[in-house]
């Protein structure tokens, strides 16, 4: 099920596949959110606890860092006209704007089913309006003009719904009103930043006991993060650009630990897309906004973040790769392995895990 060996070599998708048994995926997100499940990655020691452990794991003046984006309600149901079929929109950006803007009028989206939805096709959505299709790119991504007779902030609220990933079946409150972070803050995602949806205010409360130091920065979690790899050797896979946003403050607090040798734990893929994008050649960081689209493979010299608070990740997905490049392969996949056999629950409803860096080992290195 989990091979402890590359293969044919990191550097093709085959070797970050894995079995899942279906009963693993979460369908709800744990309640409280802090009962989930925490698998602790030390060195080569393994241990199992709760989230409610996670403070623990830190250590007094390490630098937690958490993505405090917002995500919105992007899926809209709509009917073709003048022919009536239901179609699915997924709104991802605007199309002349990096971040949200709730006054732009041109929008990327994603639709299902998307053959017939060509450059002039028209969607309704009932009361609310219409929209136009302008383009249709290569990637599949539709440019559309919306035509609203409300405010494009209330037609999310009263048309849309959370985006929940397509292996959550369970489309219940409970699973909407789970997919955002307590502290979430900054609108713009498609997708919540999952590593984050286990904290609580007591997790908060004890961190701070604990003098660990917090820090938030923005990502909008979109295409670049769940867009499954399409392509067998990665690096002929093309990430799309997020948009990110750092802090001065933040800024300067994670430059401060890296000169003071204090700890700086990344929650979540997204924080550490964000802050090795932006990260000077000792570790100090550049605030203000941008895109990236950093591909973090094995092979990748990471200059800040020092360990990792994530989620499990789907076979083949570039999230995935990411973790390897973090903690090297065979040590990822034996932890993997061992949650898969200890019935962990797997993807962004699922378990969490904690993972500090040792360093990519000699041949997850050597075979990208």
């Amino acid at each position: 099920m989990f091979n402890r060996s590359p293969g044919t070599g990191s550097a093709f998708a085959s070797a970050y596949d894995y079995d899942l048994p279906k009963e693993l995926i979460a369908q709800r997100p744990a309640e409280p959110r802090d009962s989930s499940r925490l698998l602790a990655v030390r060195g080569d020691t393994i241990e199992h606890l709760r989230f409610t452990d996670f403070p623990s794991l830190l250590r007094a003046g390490d630098l937690l860092v958490l993505n405090e984006t917002r995500v919105i309600r992007a899926r809209v149901h709509g009917r073709r006209i003048p022919s009536g079929g239901e179609v699915e929109l997924l709104f991802l950006r605007p199309a002349a704007e990096a971040h949200y803007d709730p006054n732009s009028s041109r929008w990327l989206v994603l639709a299902k089913p998307a053959r017939r939805l060509r450059a002039g096709e028209r969607v309704g959505f009932g009361e609310f309006g219409q929209a136009i299709v302008i383009d249709v790119r290569v990637d599949g991504v539709r440019e559309i003009e919306l035509h609203l007779i409300v405010g494009f902030e209330e037609f999310l609220t009263r048309a849309g719904e959370l985006p929940l990933p397509p292996y959550v079946t369970e489309d219940s409150e409970q699973a909407q009103a789970g997919y955002q972070t307590i502290f979430a803050r900054d609108p713009g995602s498609v997708a919540a930043p999952t590593a984050s949806l286990h904290f609580t205010e007591a997790v908060f409360d004890e961190l701070k006991r604990r003098n660990v130091e917090v820090a938030k920065l923005s990502l909008d979690v979109g295409l670049g993060t769940f867009r499954p790899l399409q392509t067998e050797r990665i690096e002929e896979h093309v990430m799309h650009a997020e948009y990110f946003s750092i802090p001065q403050e933040t800024a300067r607090a994670i430059t401060r630990a890296k000169e003071e040798g204090r700890r700086v734990v990344a929650a979540g893929t997204t924080v550490v897309r964000a802050l090795e994008a932006s990260a000077g050649d000792r570790g100090e960081i550049r605030a203000g906004a941008g895109e990236t689209d950093l591909f973090i493979k094995p092979g990748f010299k990471f200059r800040v973040v020092d360990a990792l608070l994530t989620n499990f990740h789907l076979p083949r997905s570039t999230l995935l790769m990411l973790v390897c490049a973090f903690a090297g392969r065979d040590r990822i996949f034996r932890a993997y392995g061992e949650a898969v056999e200890n019935r962990y629950r797997f993807f962004s409803f699922g378990d969490a895990m904690f993972i500090e860096s040792r360093g990519s080992t000699a041949s997850d290195a050597a075979s990208v």
